[in-house]
């Protein structure tokens, strides 16, 4: 199991992606991956449930994207999905190697490698680990995880712990690649310049705004605070939460500000202006934006890719639905402003060195390089 160092890459062979959709947030990343990809870079990808709130790409700039037919099948644990038209997609694309989502419940997967297996291309899965299964049937659901990752030549995942639990499937540690999941470059300009006195601290929340990120635990938590210790609460975003989230706000933390749903440019003076970034719920990937503008973060517990951004010497690792941990932890970060600036300078290292955009591409090639055969089959520069 490897992590990649930074570098500028080349893969000279036609790629072939398949999605089940292409986030917004996703599109720099295969913007960047198409420029290592002289042969080309193809994408298929269909759309979601309406209900999902998931913002896709119409279209990119370097890469190709081709439409999926996506038909969805039942709900939650019980969820399947078929990709129509990627037989035709795969007899246009021609890619010699194919980079897909490492998930079970996506039923053209299978169709998809026996089209690469007869033609002796390689395919790589792509996932988030494998969690332990427990309760009834544990150990044949197992095996058919076991199955199922083995029909790949190698295996992407974002995470150590991911990383780790393809392994203890017995999936070979040497085709596991370690691609860490970035939104963001590494930043080109030093880290805002905060003062070193405050004499109150700014807290933000940057993303959408749906039950399952817990913002209404952090007007709970910032109303639970000593009066000389409640921040100033900007929460950046919108979605169907809001009304409630705001008529939470006037009842219990009238100072929480919502300037709405802002990004790149609009976000970025708000992001400057914070002392600390917390994200009570699930997701991660406004983390990473918050994290190379030098900020501290305290962030949920959640898939295991956390516990690579967050570290001590950056930021605070919660239990997930813990009220009590994320108010005691709160109020532990905006005790001491000096340790939050240091804890910011070292958010800003892991981008800068190790989580961005530049080093997700390494992985990918090296993958790449591994099913081809060796790593002349692709160049590394410095």
């Amino acid at each position: 199991m490897r992590t990649d160092p930074l570098a500028s890459v080349s893969i000279p062979v036609r790629l072939g992606i398949l999605q089940r959709v292409l986030p917004v947030y996703r599109v720099p990343f295969f913007e960047a991956l198409a420029e290592a990809c002289p042969a080309g870079l193809g994408i298929f990808a269909g759309q979601p449930r309406p209900e999902e709130a998931i913002r896709t790409a119409k279209s990119l700039e370097k890469a190709r994207l081709f439409p999926a037919q996506n038909r969805h099948y039942f709900q939650q644990k019980l969820y399947l999905c078929a990709q129509f038209g990627l037989v035709d997609w795969l007899d246009d694309w021609q890619p010699d190697v194919l980079i897909l989502e490492a998930n079970p419940r996506y039923l053209s997967t299978p169709s998809a490698v026996r089209w690469m297996q007869r033609r002796q291309r390689p395919v790589i899965g792509w996932g988030l680990g494998a969690p332990p299964a427990s309760g009834a049937f544990s150990s044949l659901r197992k095996a058919a995880r076991r199955r199922f990752l083995q029909q790949f030549d190698a295996l992407l995942t974002y995470s150590q712990a991911g990383a780790a639990q393809y392994a203890a499937l017995g999936y070979p540690e040497q085709r596991i690649f370690i691609a860490p999941n970035a939104v963001t470059p590494r930043p080109t300009t030093a880290p805002p310049l905060r003062p070193a006195n405050r004499s109150r601290l700014t807290v933000l929340f940057s993303g959408r705004l749906q039950a399952r990120k817990r913002v209404d635990a952090l007007l709970q938590a910032c109303a639970r605070l000593p009066a000389g210790l409640q921040p100033r609460l900007v929460i950046i975003g919108d979605g169907p939460e809001r009304p409630a989230l705001q008529t939470l706000a006037q009842k219990i933390y009238p100072t929480a500000e919502f300037p709405g749903a802002l990004y790149g440019e609009d976000l970025l003076p708000f992001l400057e202006q914070a002392d600390l970034f917390v994200l009570p719920g699930t997701g991660g990937l406004a983390v990473q934006q918050a994290m190379g503008a030098a900020l501290p973060v305290i962030v949920a517990e959640a898939d295991g890719t956390q516990a690579d951004l967050v570290r001590p010497d950056n930021g605070w690792l919660i239990p997930p639905a813990d009220q009590a941990a994320l108010t005691a932890t709160l109020a532990e970060a905006l005790s001491n402003l000096p340790r939050l600036r240091r804890m910011g300078i070292a958010s800003y290292d892991r981008i800068s060195d190790e989580i961005n955009l530049e080093a997700m591409v390494a992985a990918f090639a090296r993958a790449v390089a591994c099913v081809l055969g060796g790593t002349d089959a692709y160049s590394t520069g410095g």
